[in-house]
């Protein structure tokens, strides 16, 4: 596994790191949560990903991997990370979400319950609110790194604005950005138009989520929709987006991971992979075989000028919303 160092701190992260956000929720096999937390572990994963709404029910990821961690991972706290969010709805009534410091640092407490740790390595404000002045919101983020309750703190859903913003209210509460945590895909690339270069004027790294366009960067539905998979369910996408424009992009750009030796999904994974500005790609896995053939991704050569200018005109930006 290679370890990337994030923006100019001294905290490295493995270059793929494993997200709770799907498959961590009550409605999935606790043995299964087990064996891919381990499994990961095991290849180099070092960096778990979990937020205060990840479910289903909001929190029970929380949970899950805190009975887990318990079990399994007490004794090698000291070579995880382990982040959590909070910014998304998580209860109802006026302080269940957003970016207040009420909001943050009691769902930080909750957070914090719910897995059973003394501390998270990240801690993020989970997308930008418009009604909170910004200055509250990361105040809020410098005050749990100084409580010992957080190491770092980071952003994501935030435009290259709001980012700058963001970094310099931390400094002015002595507290670097450290990572910022955006969607980012082949078919969804709206941080080229400013993210990277705000990055590394404010010393940050990032970590990109969805990096597989909820499996439609996958050979999942190059055959259709399979009963059991997301756009059958409408969970996150549709069978909407299984459309004619998607299928010929997404056969097209099978081809070119065939022609080395890498599956689509790999594919998708080299490639956001190629910017010195993402750190690492935060992936989902639904099982141990999923994980470890993602993970094969970083056995991939770099790819070359002649690829990427194969794959520019099937990586649409937009074919997914």
């Amino acid at each position: 596994m290679p370890y990337v160092r994030s923006g100019r701190s001294g905290l490295k992260l493995p270059q793929i790191s494993l997200g709770l956000w799907n498959n961590f929720g009550d409605d999935k096999p606790l043995a299964t949560q087990r064996a891919i937390l381990r499994r990961a572990f095991d290849l180099g994963v070092t960096h778990f990903d979990i937020a205060n709404n990840y479910g289903p029910p909001a929190g029970s990821a929380e949970s899950n991997f805190g009975r887990i961690f318990a079990e399994d991972f007490r004794a090698h706290r000291d070579e995880l990370l382990i982040s959590s969010k909070a910014g998304y709805h998580q209860f109802d009534g006026p302080y269940g979400e957003w970016g207040s410091r009420k909001y943050l640092l009691g769902s930080l407490d909750a957070s914090l319950t719910r897995t059973g740790l003394d501390y998270f390595d990240i801690f993020y404000s989970h997308r930008p609110d418009p009604d909170t002045p910004v200055e509250e919101t990361m105040g809020a983020l410098a005050h749990a790194v100084r409580s010992g309750k957080a190491l770092y703190a980071g952003i994501s859903n935030y435009s290259p604005e709001q980012t700058t913003a963001a970094a310099a209210a931390l400094k002015a509460e002595g507290v670097p950005l450290l990572i910022h945590q955006p969607r980012y895909n082949m078919f969804d690339r709206h941080i080229e138009n400013g993210l990277f270069p705000v990055l590394d004027e404010v010393g940050a790294g990032s970590i990109v989520f969805s990096p597989l366009a909820q499996g439609m960067l996958t050979d999942r539905y190059l055959d259709g929709i399979p009963a059991d998979s997301r756009a059958a369910e409408g969970r996150w996408i549709s069978a909407s987006n299984i459309s004619k424009d998607y299928l010929e992009h997404a056969r097209a750009l099978n081809e070119i991971a065939k022609g080395r030796g890498q599956t689509l999904a790999q594919l998708a994974l080299t490639w956001v992979l190629r910017h010195p500005q993402v750190t690492s790609a935060l992936i989902g896995a639904s099982s141990v075989a999923q994980l470890e053939s993602s993970l094969g991704a970083l056995a991939a050569s770099p790819l070359t000028a002649d690829e990427l200018a194969l794959i520019e005109p099937h990586a649409v930006d937009g074919l997914t919303r």
